[in-house]
């Protein structure tokens, strides 16, 4: 049995995340086990969708952070990581630059990446051994910046396409309803042409959300529940929902504009449930990496 750590830097919207995972390899199978994960609620995206630059202060905090992720890497000392940067980096008109002095000063490679490329990263979870091959799925990643979806349909990759609407860009600017339009046109398309259509949703976000219903892994949520809990989280003011529902404070303002992209997607895709998985872009960046390890030892 081999333990092989790996790690994923994800430079977010509203956080920046270092995860550690083992991809650890039984004589028969190969699993993946998260050893650490460090989430910073940085939110970049507020810099960005306002003013379209990221502040002098949070490129500080940016680097202090990306010190500190090279420092742990180092000590879990492992075999390969890929950085990347998503909505926010990609938009600031300074990203280039931040992603110069990372690489100079602190010697991790920082790439930016197209809401395509994101959507097939997080495709490539490994989501796609538990669905049922004989039925239909649009997965729905929302993230600050961007919301990128998948479709699969009987274990077949159909179409990905990344569309500008999240969470903290609901909060820091007015929304693109030429963007919505277009998100909606493309569910309603997918609602046409495939029958009884389950989502997947992932992000913190709809993981949250989870949490809160008290459901269980393997249960799904319907539409009815998540308006329901809509409806609810509306009644308490921001601070009520940190003293009273105990959300984090970067969590308590994202979460609502987060549950309604995912209302809209059951809307929009006449959908009845969704699940929640709880694997992500990090997730997807680490068994990308695996394979690339395994490819290279077949090759050497």
């Amino acid at each position: 049995m081999k333990f092989l750590p790996f790690g994923a830097i994800d430079i977010g919207s509203n956080a920046i995340r270092l995860l550690i995972m083992n991809a650890i390899e039984y004589p028969d199978e190969t699993k993946f086990k998260k050893v650490s994960l460090i989430r910073i609620p940085l939110r970049l995206g507020a810099d960005v969708f306002s003013g379209q630059r990221i502040s002098n202060m949070k490129s500080d905090q940016l680097l202090h952070a990306m010190t500190g992720y090279r420092h742990i890497m180092n000590a879990y000392n492992i075999i390969d990581y890929r950085a990347v940067a998503t909505s926010a980096m990609r938009e600031a008109v300074n990203g280039q630059e931040l992603i110069r002095k990372i690489q100079e000063e602190i010697g991790i490679e920082l790439e930016i990446i197209n809401g395509k490329q994101e959507a097939e990263i997080i495709f490539n979870t490994g989501i796609s051994q538990y669905l049922d091959t004989k039925k239909d799925y649009i997965y729905v990643d929302v993230g600050g910046g961007s919301t990128e979806v998948t479709v699969v349909s009987k274990n077949q990759k159909l179409e990905q396409e990344s569309f500008n609407i999240g969470t903290v860009r609901m909060l820091t600017q007015k929304e693109d309803e030429a963007e919505v339009d277009r998100f909606k046109a493309f569910m309603r398309q997918q609602a046409l042409r495939l029958k009884d259509i389950s989502l997947i949703g992932s992000g913190g976000n709809i993981n949250k959300l989870f949490k809160l219903m008290g459901k269980k892994y393997g249960e799904s949520i319907n539409a009815d529940e998540l308006k329901h809990m809509y409806d609810y989280l509306q009644r308490f003011t921001f601070d009520e929902r940190i003293a009273v529902l105990r959300l984090n404070p970067h969590r308590a303002d994202v979460i609502l504009p987060a549950t309604k992209i995912f209302l809209r997607a059951f809307k929009y895709a006449n959908s009845k449930r969704i699940f929640v998985p709880r694997m992500g872009l990090s997730d997807g960046i680490v068994q990308q990496l695996y394979q690339k390890y395994k490819e290279e030892l077949v090759q050497n």
